[in-house]
């Protein structure tokens, strides 16, 4: 295992840096579980414009849950960072990496977090994907594990 020594990116470090964060999104862990699998966006367009190009309408669940997370310190632009670092190509490698995560992957699982969040800003399909195929629910799960384990840390919800 790790040792816990201090200073930056020690196990004290990172439970003290994520654990605020981790228990703002846990609140939402039933929900993601619930609706892995699910349809959580459906296409909105207008049939009386000839021009009406189709648009997403989100449950509302996650738009909370993308509100809670962009609020967070966890956010980082350069997430391509750690795709490419760990080889992550696709959604599974992703699940598996998250699998396999430990204490001191904390800012790698942000990193996948920040790649659903920041890029669904843009591309309509990629919040309601992350549901879909659990990693967002994975990813939260995952930290709130790893802060319980090393950090004793109890959270309120799940």
């Amino acid at each position: 295992m790790f040792e816990g020594k201090e200073g930056e990116n020690s196990v004290e470090d990172i439970v003290s840096r994520y654990k605020d964060d981790v228990q703002t999104l846990v609140k939402y862990s039933d929900w993601l579980k619930e609706h892995t699998q699910a349809q959580v966006a459906e296409s909105y367009s207008n049939s009386e414009l000839s021009n009406s190009m189709p648009f997403p309408v989100y449950d509302s669940m996650l738009l909370s849950f993308v509100k809670a997370a962009q609020q967070t310190g966890m956010m980082n632009r350069n997430y391509h960072y750690v795709f490419t670092r760990n080889h992550l190509t696709n959604y599974k490698d992703e699940l598996e990496f998250i699998r396999r995560a430990e204490i001191t992957d904390m800012d790698d699982l942000a990193g996948i977090l920040s790649k659903y969040i920041l890029e669904g800003q843009t591309k309509g399909t990629t919040w309601a994907q992350g549901v879909y195929t659990g990693v967002l629910f994975s990813v939260v799960d995952k930290m709130r594990e790893l802060l319980h384990e090393w950090g004793s840390i109890n959270f309120d919800t799940y």
